[in-house]
């Protein structure tokens, strides 16, 4: 079995390209892992473990690089360009503000997540609520709040939502979720743009070879005077590290806008191109480059839009997990630790044999559901001190009842690894927190940032008196 570095951290300065770690992570000379100065022992001791760590400063540089990557992308083919913070892979008071700080709009998926953002002070015209099956409860709610656009997803949700803005006596603006048919994404469950799913109205014509039902229900907005019809979204997957589908998805949908005009003299004015830009879950990654992607995405755009004759519209991304999943880590204490024998058949030798140590965790798939629903991969190191021990295999395991509770598949760790090891798992900004369950009555973490060399408390840990004061008995 090939050894690794156990360690990806830089040292005596700040976090670098290549590391899925924080820009504000380095470890010190005595193997003690700080981030923003913070350090983490400092962290376990005052608010223990598991805990979600957020460096600040690395949040909200990742959204200004995106806004102002694409503004200037978009500005120089004569477009304007708004970018959307994904409520769904973190949304906290604190994380919606400092999105909005930095001059992103919000993307909501459900009524809870609206009223986070509305708690944080993001204006309504600034929020956009998503969502395949929205309550009326939640698109009264939307449209009591004034959000910018309502995504409609269905031909049914057009009347309903048209009709429960008639009650209200406001004119809704919404825009019209299509799916592309342009594949992408890091797994079958976050690629979105195939037709076989839930999201969205196919571009593609029917089984008949008649109107598709995306351009139906375009039409059908149209038809509704208490609809506004904002433009046409299309997302395409997640943890998309190939920007040549978005490219193919912005031609799919600014034909579909041309194909609209023609058909009912209505132009829309705005396009959101999706997003879900992908990201380093493992040391040597390399992710997407807000730069080039905004220079491919705005010279595609400019290209077919000249080729179509059409003014190019307003537009919209959502960079996704991008933002928020480098600037976070999550901080667990090591329990028991067991090797075992692993044997794989192999056609040519009869098979081999290797010991795999299996490190325990205090937390597992009720804090990071991902590796077990996903297969996803991440990376972990030990961070509470130093080691001069040399590298071993390792598999990362959670403490619930399920053999398919796994934090980290692979990873090389230091073979004196212990209880009462502090373990950080990297880039688990997004998708961490906003997927916790409370599985085995386990309780959530806490959420901390870490900014300037002090830490402070987003969102508190649970308690078991949370758990019990839910259930009425």
């Amino acid at each position: 079995m090939e050894q690794a570095p156990t360690s990806a951290l830089p040292t005596g300065g700040q976090g670098a390209a290549g590391t899925p770690w924080p820009s504000g992570a380095r470890r010190r000379t005595d193997g003690e892992l700080e981030v923003a100065g913070v350090s983490v022992s400092g962290l376990a001791a005052e608010h223990g473990t598991p805990a979600y760590v957020l460096d600040e400063a690395d949040f909200r540089a990742r959204a200004r690089a995106y806004r102002t990557a694409f503004e200037a992308a978009f500005a120089e083919v004569g477009a304007g360009v708004d970018v959307y913070y994904a409520g769904k892979a973190l949304l906290t008071v604190a994380v919606a503000r400092w999105a909005t700080q930095e001059g992103l709009r919000v993307d909501t998926a459900s009524g809870g997540e609206l009223a986070v953002a509305l708690r944080a002070g993001v204006p309504g015209t600034s929020i956009g609520l998503h969502g395949n099956n929205k309550s009326d409860a939640e698109v009264l709610a939307a449209l009591d709040a004034g959000v910018g656009r309502l995504i409609v997803d269905s031909l049914v949700e057009i009347e309903r939502v048209a009709d429960l803005a008639a009650s209200r006596g406001v004119t809704a603006p919404v825009m019209v979720r299509v799916t592309t048919g342009v594949h992408a994404g890091g797994h079958e469950y976050i690629s979105t743009a195939h037709e076989d799913q839930k999201f969205g109205l196919a571009v593609a014509p029917g089984p008949d070879g008649g109107t598709s039902p995306a351009l139906a229900a375009l039409e059908a907005v149209v038809a509704r005077p208490e609809l506004e019809l904002l433009g046409i979204h299309s997302h395409i997957g997640s943890q998309i590290l190939d920007a040549s589908g978005f490219e193919a998805a912005a031609r799919v949908v600014l034909q579909l806008r041309a194909d609209l005009a023609a058909r009912t003299g209505v132009l829309v004015g705005e396009v959101d191109l999706g997003g879900g830009y992908g990201i380093a879950y493992l040391p040597g990654e390399v992710p997407l480059d807000p730069a080039r992607i905004a220079k491919d995405v705005a010279g595609t755009v400019a290209e077919v839009s000249d080729e179509l004759g059409t003014p190019l519209p307003r537009f919209s991304i959502e960079p996704g997990r991008a933002i928020v999943g480098p600037a976070g880590l999550t901080l667990y204490t090591v329990g028991t630790v067991k090797p075992v024998t692993v044997s794989e058949s192999d056609a040519d030798d009869g098979g081999t044999t290797f010991t795999r140590l299996y490190v325990s965790v205090d937390g597992g798939m009720s804090d990071n559901i991902r590796p077990a629903l996903y297969g996803a991969d991440y990376h972990a190191e030990i961070v509470g001190r130093e080691s001069d021990a040399g590298p071993v295999l390792a598999r990362v395991v959670g403490k619930h009842c399920e053999s398919g509770d796994i934090v980290v598949h692979q990873v090389m760790l230091p073979g004196d690894v212990r209880a009462g090891d502090l373990l950080a798992v990297a880039a688990t900004g997004a998708y961490g927190r906003s997927m916790a369950s409370n599985y085995n009555a386990l309780t959530r973490p806490p959420v901390l940032a870490v900014a300037d060399g002090a830490a402070r408390v987003l969102v508190r840990r649970e308690t078991v008196e949370d758990l019990l004061a839910l259930d009425q008995g």
